[in-house]
């Protein structure tokens, strides 16, 4: 089974026009709204594609409860914990003649909710897969990702982690199976700027050298590098296609390359899964179904 774990979900109001005129009234052309979190993104695309995913987390208030509606509405199996006091965040996304997005707080977690997730992790078997995406709450141990892989490190069970800075970094001792820091994010860990493959694929081995056992790359446009469990370095360029909405694009990139993965071994046949289905959900409003990334896949 795979479980994906989102600290801190959103209710994504996500709306449109042609250009935002900032100090002035703007009015939608449309809006929609969506469950968000890295977490729950990934367990979404994976259902898309056939692989269930059970997605754990916090939700709190009547947008928590939406959240987890919504969800449910679109394939999600949820065992989310319920707060017993605030919201959970609504965050709002405006995609005009640039994409400009205003990221809610979210409510505050309390220790005897943390260790509830505690349990359910501890309820996880060998052979099940752990997804740890986006950042936590303020408010939390910023050790808290490395306190869940601590748990599960002699368990057998395989850790994918897609955050960002020491976040990413201080987990790296624990050898997760998968981590995918963008480009930026990568030269962000290193403060440098990274600008060629030679560049990237140095500072990824790097990672990998720390204990990441695969170091998926995203490089927005231009596709994906992987440095794999063996060391061997694999590229996979974009399928052409048009740009709608970048949000949930990594998410889905890790959610395709765990459905490639899962489905012989193959690193290479996951990267290019991963990022046709990170393609697919870019090219559209929201995320990739299972014939939206066969389509995608005609393309290469």
């Amino acid at each position: 089974m795979i479980y994906t774990v989102t600290f801190n979900p959103s209710l994504d109001y996500v709306v449109t026009m042609d250009k935002l005129n900032l100090g002035n009234i703007n009015r939608a052309e449309t809006e929609t709204i969506y469950p968000g979190g890295k977490g729950i993104n990934v367990a979404l695309v994976l259902g898309n594609l056939g692989i269930p995913a059970k997605m754990l987390g916090f939700i709190a208030g009547f947008t928590g409860q939406e959240i987890e509606h919504l969800s449910r509405l679109y394939g999600g199996n949820c065992d989310f914990i319920k707060l017993d006091t605030g919201y959970s965040r609504i965050n709002t996304k405006i995609s005009a003649d640039t994409e400009t997005a205003v990221n809610g707080q979210g409510p505050s977690i309390p220790s005897e909710k943390l260790q509830r997730l505690m349990q359910q992790i501890d309820e996880l078997h060998a052979g099940d897969i752990l997804v740890l995406a986006g950042s936590i709450p303020a408010d939390i141990p910023d050790d808290m990702y490395e306190q869940i892989l601590q748990r599960l490190e002699t368990r057998s069970i395989r850790t994918v982690v897609d955050a960002t800075g020491e976040l990413l970094r201080n987990v790296l001792k624990y050898k997760p199976f998968l981590i995918k820091p963008n480009q930026d994010e990568l030269g962000e860990i290193f403060q440098v700027t990274l600008t060629t493959d030679e560049e990237i694929i140095y500072y990824a081995q790097r990672l990998q050298t720390e204990g990441a056992k695969n170091v998926l790359v995203s490089l927005g446009s231009k596709g994906a590098l992987l440095i794999g469990e063996n060391g061997t370095i694999y590229r996979q360029a974009s399928p052409p296609g048009r740009l709608v909405n970048s949000v949930g694009a990594g998410d889905s990139m890790v959610a395709g390359f765990i459905a490639g993965y899962l489905h012989n071994g193959n690193v290479e046949e996951a990267l290019r899964l991963g990022v046709c289905t990170g393609s697919a959900s870019a090219f559209k409003n929201w995320l990739a179904t299972k014939h939206d990334v066969s389509q995608v896949l005609l393309t290469l």
